[in-house]
């Protein structure tokens, strides 16, 4: 998903309210109560360490899937994951992006093919999760209306997710947490207007792609991140999530108070690869030292660690898409 990779790889403003100024107080409060541990491997657990065959992943309730641009689902129903085998247990695709959102142009990763594929697994078939989906955050320094303050920046948080939940309500999402991607898509031609996407600089305008200032505080990027995320918990039947990695989550947030998220599921490409000889058992490759890395202070052990995009799209580019390991034993109710 990584959107540095794309060329490459393939192919209301709402209204801040005394609530929503109570909530990031308490959602920047709360955010110190566990320590991150932004570099760390996964370890495996006595569960994780079976055996299992290629084409299967891993222990009960795991699934393969496939994520973002469309990827060659074998049929007839059920339908099986392409290239590696097992059976197809889920779609995550782009239901929106910032810039997009922003007429700035860039690309939205969705496929109607592989959301139906996934979604006749699921409602017919009873086999993996069927269809999810994340949204392409936009950081304060391509908010139209920045001023520097962090009730502004939560107000752009909030404005991103009122526009993916009117997105998801013309889809079929079958999976309850919407993710919230944050990442830094890097210089990539006829991808993102702002390389960092407005994480780490200010821009003259949303689709300017010229620097103001140089620095965004982590207090900054949280107030975002939380605006987001206390807009999806609180204003919908969904629960929010995140799509990161442990070194760019670090480098926007920091490794302190701000970069802590305990509670959050969580999604993360690292670590990644791009060869499909060896597949996923649990969180780690067969045969392999290869383990996903969650971020913000969460292990492959906690609750809220749900998927891997284990192979596809960023440098692991593999030559078919993007493959993700999904656990449905820890899918909220």
């Amino acid at each position: 998903m990584r959107m540095n990779e794309w060329v490459r790889a393939r192919s209301p403003r709402g209204w801040l309210t005394v609530v929503g100024v109570a909530a990031l107080v308490l959602g920047l409060a709360a955010a110190a109560n566990a320590p991150a541990r932004p570099g760390a491997r996964a370890s495996r657990t006595r569960e994780e360490t079976r055996s299992s065959p290629r084409g299967e992943p891993g222990p009960p309730g795991f699934w393969y899937g496939t994520d973002s641009f469309p990827v060659t689902v074998s049929g007839p129903a059920p339908y099986a994951e392409p290239q590696i085998g097992g059976k197809y247990g889920g779609y995550i695709g782009m239901t929106g992006n910032w810039a997009t959102w922003q007429h700035c142009g860039d690309k939205v990763a969705w496929s109607d093919t592989n959301a139906a594929d996934a979604d006749t697994n699921f409602s017919t078939y009873h086999l993996g999760i069927g269809t999810g989906v994340y949204w392409f955050m936009g950081g304060p320094g391509v908010d139209p209306h920045y001023d520097g303050t962090t009730t502004e920046a939560y107000s752009w948080g909030q404005q991103q997710a009122i526009r993916t939940l009117s997105d998801v309500a013309k889809l079929t999402v079958t999976y309850p947490v919407i993710f919230d991607d944050v990442e830094i898509p890097g210089n990539a031609p006829g991808i993102s207007p702002a390389p960092d996407n407005g994480w780490k600089s200010v821009y003259t305008s949303p689709c300017s792609g010229k620097v103001s200032r140089s620095g965004i505080s982590p207090a900054l990027d949280r107030a975002d991140f939380n605006g987001f995320f206390d807009e999806i918990a609180h204003n919908s039947t969904y629960t929010p999530g995140v799509y990161s990695s442990a070194p760019i989550w670090a480098s926007i947030f920091g490794t302190a108070g701000y970069s802590h998220i305990k509670h959050t599921y969580e999604w993360t490409y690292l670590d990644d690869t791009s060869s499909l000889s060896h597949t996923p058992d649990g969180w780690c490759l067969r045969n392999t030292s290869t383990c996903a890395q969650f971020y913000g202070g969460v292990t492959s052990s906690d609750s809220n660690a749900v998927m891997w995009q284990w192979s596809g799209g960023g440098g692991t580019f593999n030559g078919f898409g993007d493959f993700d390991q999904i656990d449905a034993n820890r899918t909220p109710a």
